[in-house]
């Protein structure tokens, strides 16, 4: 699991290791990041999440071993 920018100072680290059920959707570890009871509990409903480095819907199932990133929102001009 990485985080990136505000989501790194959300979770006070850059990456973690999360231990979900077998057959979890990205939807399931969203739920379970923001019931850590960190700075987690504040992320956003929409987070842009990529499982092995391709952006993953909410139903997308996760395996073992799987690499999941948390993006942000990029602002600019």
């Amino acid at each position: 699991m990485l985080f990136f920018a505000a989501y790194r100072e959300l979770a006070g680290e850059g990456d973690a290791v999360v231990a979900l059920p077998e057959r979890s959707t990205v939807a399931a570890l969203l739920s379970t990041l923001r019931g850590r009871g960190d700075g987690l509990a504040k992320l956003p409903d929409q987070v842009a999440v990529a499982v092995n480095q391709q952006y993953a819907a909410r139903e997308t199932v996760l395996a073992d071993g799987d690499e999941v990133a948390l993006i942000p929102p990029v602002a600019g001009g």
